[in-house]
């Protein structure tokens, strides 16, 4: 066989193997791999949910869709989004809407814009010894909705404040007796994958679980099967062990588990790394859980050469269980796991002293030891305290109100102040929309005049809006002759009163025929 892989070197005439810190993987083509990425990567969570539950997260990860959702940062960034697109529509319907008919849709939503100056209606600019009035402005409407925007976004990030962190988590530690103890019944399980090329038939099962300190008088060797089930299963990266407990009290001593991988024709023992996952529930709730899961590579800080585990030495993994009861979660009592120490074995980190290694069958073997230590000293008891109440929400509430006012009251000023086009803006825009309701009116007018009378007697071809006066008193006159006969009273001609057709400043319409009879007879 041709060694020609990369990472890649011939031990002997047969067989191939990698370098130090990377192992033969025969699911991908027989290369060398090395560790997964990261080093030693812990990552503890109390009473979380079961991460079963969470299939989706090689798809998509749930901690950043939940950091999304519930965080403040996005509130305030749409809060934030509103209030710039309130203010550059205001400024866009300020610099195109002007126009001094008052026909345009954007001088109309100017107009409607500071309808809306509900807060600042008071406060504008004003002249010395003048009585204060209300004036509803385009630059106060802008500033009161603008306020107010900022006022719910706020409101709404205290609330989701109040909601979601209106307790902390306080945690208390308090001596433990037996009582306290023996309360504590979990399931826990220990997962050790040794990552290498190796499989479960090059392992020599743990079959005895040591209890106590060595050397002392406490010290006992018992079967494995009294406390724990053992268990090998095949994994791409290499051999899991399976250790499981149910039904776990906290003993008084520590546990010790050992099992070795030995040599196996064109098999041999070795590994790069260790991963772990270890869990614990409270036996009959499958809803909580607290884990601790990481990758182990080797414990040496003093250069970063790349290492493979083999020899006699043993490898131990320190194991801490810490006893915590949830109190807000209705005493949950839970056994909390912790890596505390790792301690390497035999390694070599070059190839001549791998490939001697190989070559040697004292050194086929990788020994392993699981030491487990109870913190049975302590109890930690967690719950919940409020740190918010209804007057504390209330009174912060005001003081958002206030800032948010306070912030475009001085915005106002300031425009008001250095710009003095817009201390009399009010006035000028609704003189625009008197003079245009007036031009409707009149427009009415003279749609009423000319359906009611006819349009043949007015000028069609005039577009400046004014009526002849003779063509109107003939309208008249020819509309009411046809309409309504002349009234005759029966008087004499000398108790009449005597009238001057040129001083008349009114002409009586009941007796339009008889006047001119009048002055047609004197005129003769």
């Amino acid at each position: 066989m041709a060694c020609t892989a990369a990472r890649m070197f011939a031990s002997n005439a047969t067989l191939c193997a990698c370098e130090p810190g990377f192992y033969l993987s025969a699911a991908i083509n027989g290369t060398c791999l090395g560790l997964p990425d990261g080093g030693w990567q812990v990552g503890s969570v109390g009473a979380s949910r079961n991460q079963s539950f969470y299939f989706l997260t090689p798809v998509l990860s749930l901690d950043v869709v939940r950091r999304l959702t519930q965080s403040q940062a996005l509130l305030l960034e749409a809060t934030i989004a509103a209030l710039l697109s309130w203010l550059a529509f205001c400024a866009f319907a300020r610099f195109t809407g002007h126009d001094p008919t008052g026909n345009k849709r954007l001088f109309r939503a100017r107009f409607w814009v500071s309808r809306l100056d509900c807060i600042y209606d008071t406060t504008h600019w004003a002249d010395d010894q003048q009585v204060l009035r209300k004036r509803k402005t385009e630059l106060g409407g802008t500033c009161s909705v603008a306020s107010l925007i900022l006022f719910v976004g706020l409101v709404t990030v205290l609330l989701y404040q109040a909601i979601q962190r209106r307790n902390i988590e306080v945690h208390r530690v308090k001596p433990a007796n037996a009582p306290d103890l023996l309360s504590f019944v979990n399931d826990i399980e220990f997962h050790i994958t040794t990552i290498s090329s190796m499989s479960c038939s090059q392992l020599v099962a743990p079959s005895t679980i040591a209890m106590g300190t060595p050397g002392s008088m406490d010290f006992r060797l018992l079967p494995l099967s009294t406390l724990l089930t053992y268990n090998c299963q095949n994994t791409s990266q290499g051999p899991s062990v399976s250790l499981k407990c149910n039904g776990c009290r906290i003993p008084p001593r520590d546990h010790y588990v050992s099992w070795q991988f030995i040599d196996l024709p064109r098999q041999p023992a070795a590994a790069v790394g260790f991963q772990f996952n270890l869990t614990a529930k409270q036996h009959g709730d499958d809803k909580h859980v607290s884990f601790v899961s990481g990758t182990i590579n080797s414990d040496n800080f003093t250069d970063d050469k790349l290492k493979t585990f083999r020899g006699r030495d043993s490898n131990v993994l320190k194991i801490q269980l810490f006893p915590q009861t949830y109190i807000n979660h209705h005493n949950l009592k839970l056994l909390q796991p912790l890596v505390q120490d790792f301690t390497q074995g035999s390694t070599f980190s070059d190839v001549r002293n791998l490939n001697a290694s190989l070559q040697n069958p004292m050194d086929g073997i990788i020994n392993t030891t699981l030491y487990i230590s109870y913190l049975s000293n302590y109890i930690v008891e967690i719950s919940n305290e409020n740190v918010l109440g209804p007057v504390s929400i209330l009174a912060s509430i005001g003081g958002l109100y206030a800032f948010s006012v306070a912030i475009f009251l001085c915005l106002m000023a300031q425009c008001e102040a250095r710009i003095k086009k817009l201390r009399d803006e009010d006035s000028r825009m609704l003189k625009i929309l008197r003079k245009r309701r007036a031009q409707q009116n009149w427009d009415k007018v003279r749609k009423f005049v000319m359906y009611t009378w006819g349009p043949s007697n007015l000028d069609p071809s005039d577009r400046s809006g004014k009526w002849p006066e003779s063509s109107v008193m003939d309208s008249l006159h020819g509309s009411f002759h046809k309409k309504r006969k002349p009234i005759r009273r029966a008087t004499s001609n000398g108790n009449k009163p005597k009238r001057n057709p040129a001083d008349a400043g009114v002409i009586d319409i009941e007796r339009v025929g008889e006047m001119q009879e009048s002055s047609s007879s004197r005129q003769a």
